[in-house]
């Protein structure tokens, strides 16, 4: 199994994070999008998309999208519920990570940190904050109920949410007023086999 994305991209980072929680062994294919490495006609045969991250199986089948692929490596281990209504939620905030928090505080760390805070994205990157502090306040009113998203264990939904609110300060969002995502963070961070975003 090969899996193809950028370490120091959250999107990426989640599945490099599972595959140490649940000691999955792959080969991180290292793809620089900024040097245009997604878009080359072999990596548009595995993801026609063209976006990082993507998985190839050894029999050649191939997934995209970052929450997807995380929840094809989580299946069957503890991080994906197999009830129902638990599963779902966990779906749910994904669906919020993705269309709720990603646009924001990703999009604001890299405005600031892969392309240095240019004075041509500067209204951008300072209208992504409000929005992304809603996400956040959103997170933070789950985490002052119970430890982890979706009740007292770590699940999928942990991961997805984790790979950029931790890094969040790269964006210039400041957690000082959010306790309960901080406890959250130490908590992910002494998870058995965690690993950093750098390895």
């Amino acid at each position: 199994m090969k899996i193809y994305g950028d370490i120091s991209s959250g999107n990426c980072y989640k599945l490099k994070l599972v595959c140490a929680l649940l000691n999955i062994e792959h080969e991180w294919v290292n793809v620089n999008a900024l040097k245009g490495e997604n878009k080359t006609p072999e990596y548009l045969a595995i993801n026609p998309n063209g976006k990082i991250p993507a998985m190839q199986l050894d029999d050649g089948r191939s997934l995209s999208e970052s929450n997807a692929i995380l929840n094809y490596l989580a299946h069957g281990s503890h991080l994906l519920p197999e009830d129902a209504f638990e599963l779902s939620r966990v779906a749910q905030w994904q669906s919020f990570e993705q269309y709720s928090h990603e646009p924001y505080i990703a999009v604001a760390r890299f405005i600031q940190l892969y392309l240095g805070l240019p004075d041509d994205r500067r209204a951008e990157y300072d209208a992504k904050h409000a929005p992304g502090y809603r996400a956040l306040d959103v997170m933070e009113q789950q985490l002052q109920r119970t430890p982890y998203l979706c009740g007292d264990s770590v699940t999928c939904a942990d991961i997805s949410l984790y790979a950029y609110t931790h890094v969040a300060h790269e964006g210039g969002f400041d957690l000082v007023n959010y306790p309960g995502i901080q406890a959250w963070i130490a908590r992910m961070q002494a998870q058995p086999g965690y690993v950093g975003m750098q390895g």
